[in-house]
């Protein structure tokens, strides 16, 4: 792998941002929305609660750490989309750029982006919402990497299936951090759930976050082992994708679906 070609694909898109300020703006605006809304809605729970339960850790920890993952697969997926929608995909494979080079730069761009979404995050829920952070302590990094690679994840699924089936399929790839969320049990124990969602969550990493997140916050003791566990398993998605997505850019090379990408194109 060659990180001359890497970073030729991170440049691109910084020309992208430099060149079209308005695409900053999405970066941090919607993010610091959700935040100030949830971080209202949890000062109002905790008046009508009597201060019983404290909702901030609760609601808007978890807001900010699926926001977090959201705009991690979302990047990816934008960055991919920059192509799509100025037809460069001919431009891009005609040169000798291997397909880890090409993910690699759309990464490492969606993490860069992504990050900038995160700090207005953590600035508005910890200076106007007084949400610590420093009490989850080594969680904490356990917590962002787990999310970062699982958002990496369904950004290269999400480019996968717009690859394979043409630039419409960008409609299916939005949804998908809401068709998660419930399985996920972002705001709720996966206890709550029925037995056949159960058995999803068991197999998705976020909902040992979320389950962990609760766990720390009621003072009981994290599983070492389940996060353990998680973090084996993000990485076994991480190199499934990975794979995923080169067996797509392989189908569409041979069958001819690639010269012919564009606009109308339904794959």
């Amino acid at each position: 792998m060659r990180w001359r070609p890497i970073a030729g694909i991170v440049l691109r898109q910084f020309y992208l941002f430099r060149g079209s300020p308005v695409r900053v703006i999405p970066i941090f605006a919607w993010v610091g929305i959700d935040i100030v809304l949830w971080g209202f809605i949890t000062r109002y729970l905790n008046s009508v609660g009597g201060g019983r339960v404290d909702f901030v850790p609760q609601l808007l920890g978890a807001v900010l750490f699926w926001d977090f993952l959201t705009r991690i697969m979302q990047g990816v997926t934008v960055a991919f989309l920059e192509d799509v929608w100025s037809r460069n995909f001919l431009n891009i494979f005609a040169t000798p750029l291997s397909i880890t080079e090409y993910l690699t730069g759309l990464v490492i761009t969606g993490i860069a982006t992504s990050a900038v979404g995160l700090a207005v995050m953590l600035l508005l829920a910890t200076l106007v919402f007084g949400l610590e952070f420093v009490s989850l302590g080594l969680l904490l990094a356990q917590f962002v990497m787990v999310l970062l690679l699982f958002g990496i994840v369904l950004g290269i699924l999400s480019s996968a299936m717009v690859l394979r089936w043409g630039p419409t399929a960008e409609w299916l790839t939005w949804p998908i951090p809401a068709l998660l969320a419930p399985f996920a049990a972002v705001f709720y124990p996966v206890a709550t759930l029925p037995g056949w969602m159960r058995t999803v969550a068991s197999v998705l990493p976020p909902s040992y976050v979320f389950e962990a997140l609760r766990s720390h916050l009621a003072g009981r003791a994290v599983s070492s082992g389940a996060l353990l566990w998680i973090t084996v398993l993000t990485f076994v998605y991480l190199l499934a994708s990975g794979a995923v997505f080169t067996r797509v850019y392989r189908h569409v090379v041979r069958s001819g679906l690639l010269a012919r990408y564009s606009a109308e194109s339904s794959g």
